[in-house]
């Protein structure tokens, strides 16, 4: 009789402990699918601004879904062309913009200027001679955003906020 009890009361436990580990797992979804979350961010294309070995980067997801984002943020966009691939890139233009744009900076000095559709947004990476943006597969939808990034976190010599591209 003694063993039984013991039983239920380690079976008892095991549940318990199972329970709020669910419990936490559960949080820590919803957390890092509709709050923030960190990300690792790595290629040339945002270089001077993160590294191209690699950053890690805390990323919020309420400004993207409240509209609160703007000219001069660094986002985590979908990319159009891959859908499987998220791109780290800064918006130069909103819904209404002019944007002037070096059409291929490495191979000549040929300028265009498009106006930015409504629900649509123009990204480029700081780095224009390593980045595949906007003035490769045009304006983004609004709906492609995945968050804003906050604050770099990742080397600690590189912790805090993102300081503004050359162009702001």
């Amino acid at each position: 009789m003694r063993f039984g009890g013991q039983w239920r009361s380690v079976a008892r436990e095991a549940w318990d402990r199972s329970l709020i580990m669910a419990k936490f797992l559960c949080l820590l979804h919803v957390v890092d699918t509709y709050l923030c979350s960190s990300v690792l961010v790595y290629g040339p294309s945002m270089f001077p601004t993160l590294n191209p070995t690699g950053d890690v980067v805390l990323a919020e997801r309420v400004s993207t879904w409240l509209g609160i984002v703007g000219r001069g943020d660094v986002v985590l966009v979908r990319a159009p062309d891959n859908p499987r691939k998220i791109v780290t890139k800064r918006i130069i233009g909103m819904e209404g913009d002019r944007v002037t744009f070096l059409v291929d900076p490495a191979r000549s000095e040929r300028c265009a200027t498009i106006v930015v559709p409504k629900g649509h947004l123009w990204i480029q990476g700081d780095n224009i001679y390593a980045s595949k943006d906007s003035r490769h597969f045009g304006a983004v939808p609004y709906g492609l955003l995945q968050g804003k990034v906050l604050c770099r976190i990742w080397p600690l010599d590189g912790f805090g906020s993102l300081q503004r591209g050359v162009w702001f």
